[in-house]
């Protein structure tokens, strides 16, 4: 299994035990409660699907904030959705050559992959706190994250995807390093 479908296979089980009343939630992501990281996620998901199918996928709405995706089927369509990025990115050729997420700028697959593989582990972790859910993440995709992350974390700061990193001891879970390089808190309640 590769790393993005481990990472959406967390993101499925998390996202599987939302109760509708934790939708209003607030999450570590300051500008998002349960429902707008929803949101976010149905929002752009149907992009980073195409990303692996080397297809510009238009967004559903001018902007992210006009778009009300989390209605009474977010759920379905979610898991539907994360199965059809996972299935976009299983073949090799996926991750060859350069592709894009629906935007003007295109980057080497592999790139956009990783970054794809670590939103959906990262918007696992926010979801999974947000509702009082543990995540328990393979230690191979850990390791890969964590590399990952560490080769792009100032590039990450300055696309507005991290904030300020948050100190975090050096023998410190590897989950609670990647969350402390991206700017979350692994204490967050």
């Amino acid at each position: 299994m590769s790393h993005l479908s481990n990472a959406a296979e967390a993101l499925a089980a998390v996202a599987g035990a939302i109760n509708d009343d934790q939708l209003a939630n607030k999450t570590p992501c300051t500008e998002y409660d349960v429902r707008a990281l929803v949101n976010h996620l149905l929002f752009w998901g149907p992009s980073l699907a195409g990303g692996g199918r080397k297809e510009s996928v238009p967004q559903p709405a001018a902007s992210e904030s006009e778009a009300n995706l989390a209605d009474d089927d977010w759920r379905g369509r979610l898991l539907a959705l994360l199965d059809d990025i996972t299935s976009s990115w299983a073949p090799p050729s996926a991750w060859e050559g350069e592709t894009d997420m629906g935007t003007p700028q295109t980057l080497p697959a592999p790139v956009l992959g990783d970054m794809i593989t670590g939103e959906l582990a990262l918007h696992a972790w926010d979801l999974a706190v947000a509702t009082g859910q543990r995540l328990e993440l393979p230690a191979d995709l850990l390791a890969h994250l964590h590399g990952r992350v560490l080769a792009s974390v100032e590039q990450g700061r300055e696309m507005g995807m991290y904030g300020p990193q948050v100190a975090v001891p050096d023998d410190a879970p590897a989950l609670d390093r990647i969350l402390g390089l991206t700017g979350r808190d692994p204490a967050w309640t």
